[in-house]
């Protein structure tokens, strides 16, 4: 095995650029075991990013962006299905931008501005509890509930009953932002494609980051699965937000390490990149504080994990508790510390060609290797949940 990861890593050092003084900075131990993610079959390649305040210190890719139909080198501007990364990137700041207009108020029911989402027990449910995961709906609700027009499918899914009393139980829920992305629909007018791309990406230089991109991009993007017996590429790999046109809450945004990079930048500076302001720094403080359930379970903030049992990607060295990131179902990270500036971006297509790779142990090992390499080694390392 060594002489086949010794191999591999010479074999992708081609591809790899590095930005700002690398040398000052050994992220050997993160090429390794993305290498050896490669060589076991747990994703086909991946492009890592490693920053610090406004400077980019690593970008690299390895392997391969596609295996089937055809071998594809990774390069470092792959555009990939971010999957659940969309539920922070896009829809999570969109809702805060449209509470900083004060459009929303966190706080309030959601029926507030769904009416007829204020039903079978969901009257309660705030903005706020859908952010941290603790509405009480399902994770995911059946595929059933996603067949005939877009409007059909909405209407399913605001009649849905929740399966815990609000604010008592997290659950990760798929659901929950499919409804934040209505939300901001029904507030502002746009969709959320749109907003988002007005109010976000625009404003941020974030060029190659969208739904559903065009027929132009996809020779760089990163292919998925087979759907109808078609390669998934630049068509979103979740099955909800496909049958909901491409567009949703939870999943569809698809985007590059570089771009990904610009929000970040943009958080860890309390809501300004490059001297424009895109949240207010109470908005930002209020969505990286913690918060969590009384017997300490499900610590988020809003739109973003902070200390849940999803946190594996934080890896060891990244503080817990002030740090925050997110992952996404096809293979896609981020993670943050806006203390120091430094963050790490892990970007793969896992489920190409299969479905079958396991990205949340490399996760864990790049983010651990990449903060190290950059803070020094700490002392007092907490275990990853």
């Amino acid at each position: 095995m060594q002489i086949r990861l010794t191999t591999l890593i010479a074999m992708l050092a081609f591809t790899m650029v590095a930005r700002a003084d690398s040398t000052a900075f050994d992220f050997s131990d993160a090429d390794r075991a993305i290498a050896e993610a490669i060589a076991q079959k747990q994703c086909p390649g991946a492009v890592l990013l490693v920053g610090k305040g406004d400077e980019i210190l690593y970008l690299a890719s390895f392997g391969n962006r596609a295996l089937l139909p055809d071998v594809v080198p990774m390069t470092n501007d792959t555009i990939f299905d971010l999957a659940s990364l969309s539920k922070s990137i896009g829809c999570a700041t969109s809702v805060l931008i449209l509470a900083d207009r004060g459009k929303i108020d966190l706080k309030k029911p959601v029926a507030t501005y769904i009416p007829e989402f204020g039903s079978n027990g969901k009257e309660s449910i705030t903005v706020e509890d859908l952010l941290l995961h603790r509405g009480g709906l399902v994770p995911d609700n059946p595929l059933a509930d996603y067949i005939g027009t877009r409007g059909e499918m909405i209407t399913r899914i605001m009649s849905l009953t929740p399966k815990w009393k609000p604010r008592t139980h997290f659950a990760y829920s798929d659901v929950g932002f499919e409804v934040l992305g209505e939300l901001v629909q029904r507030v502002d007018g746009r969709p959320l494609d749109q907003f988002a791309h007005e109010e976000i990406f625009a404003p941020l230089g974030m060029t190659e980051t969208m739904y559903r991109p065009p027929e132009s991009l996809k020779t760089r993007i990163a292919p998925t699965e087979k759907r109808d017996g078609k390669w998934m590429v630049g068509e979103v790999h979740d099955p909800r937000a496909f049958a909901l046109g491409g567009v949703a809450g939870h999943a569809g945004l698809f985007s590059t390490a570089t771009d990904i990079s610009k929000w970040i930048r943009m958080i860890n500076a309390g809501g300004v990149l490059e001297g424009k302001r895109l949240l207010s720094e109470a908005i930002v403080k209020q969505m990286l504080t913690v918060q969590a359930l009384p017997d300490g379970t499900g610590a988020r903030g809003l739109g973003v994990d902070i200390d849940s049992s999803y946190s594996s990607c934080r890896g060891t060295r990244f503080p817990r508790g002030t740090s925050f990131g997110h992952t996404g179902w096809t293979g896609t990270s981020y993670w943050s510390d806006p203390a120091s500036g430094v963050y790490v971006i892990l970007l793969s297509n896992r489920v190409h060609p299969y479905g079958k790779g396991d990205m949340k142990e490399v996760r864990s090992k790049v983010a651990t290797a990449c903060a190290e390499a950059v803070l020094g080694p700490s002392p007092t390392t907490s275990p990853t949940r």
